[in-house]
């Protein structure tokens, strides 16, 4: 028996709503949000490599104009060797103390440059080589770049983790996807307070762990 043209329209129109019921249960953009937020997470970790890549030509510089301060060096090295040393996959990105593991070793790095900036204030011979300076300006980029893609990836996580838990994107996170929070970048403890600058060269160098001006 040949099906009325009511019953075809009928069947095609229940067709279509459960497309878009599925659609709007977040089966097309739940993924599409983590994926947004995966791409801007390497844009994170390439800014952090590009200022790891900076280091040991920073450091060899520094060395020859102000062999004195070794033990900040080694501070700088053996940073940069712990923040390279944790690769945070995008299947961490909801692993919290995965994630804290990664922001500290990098704060760390961020520290001992600190420092090193502060110290070679001290020799106007090396500030006035072509070399250090083209660095420094490297350096001042990458970390501009790192602000960046951070700035970046928090609005990507964000956009991810309210479409997981609102509805109805919700009930495919959770019942397809099973889909859990992305963490973010979080400011440092006491990063709204402006750092005090010690330019009492004569002193001994701060150790490593000492709080400095937040990345």
């Amino acid at each position: 028996m040949a099906r009325s043209p009511f019953a075809t329209f009928a069947r095609y129109a229940v067709l279509a709503l459960a497309s878009l019921s599925l659609a709007a249960c977040g089966i097309n953009s739940v993924p599409t949000a983590q994926e947004e937020a995966k791409a801007r997470w390497a844009d994170v970790q390439s800014a952090y490599q590009r200022r790891a890549d900076l280091v040991p030509n920073l450091v060899a510089t520094v060395q020859g104009a102000a062999k004195s301060e070794t033990q900040i060096l080694t501070n700088v090295t053996n940073a940069r060797a712990r923040a390279t040393s944790i690769n945070v996959t995008t299947d961490d990105l909801s692993d919290p103390a995965e994630f804290q593991r990664f922001q500290d070793a990098q704060n760390q790095l961020t520290q001992a440059l600190g420092q090193l900036r502060t110290v070679v204030e001290n020799y106007p011979e090396l500030q006035s080589q072509a070399r250090f300076a083209d660095l420094m300006t490297q350096l001042e980029g990458s970390e501009n770049r790192i602000d960046n893609a951070r700035t970046k990836y928090n609005e990507a996580v964000q956009d991810y983790n309210t479409e997981i838990r609102t509805f109805p994107s919700i009930i495919g996170a959770k019942l397809i996807h099973g889909a859990e929070p992305m963490e973010p970048f979080a400011a440092e403890a006491g990063a709204q307070v402006a750092p005090d600058v010690n330019f009492d060269f004569g002193s001994e160098a701060a150790p490593a762990n000492t709080p400095a001006a937040a990345n």
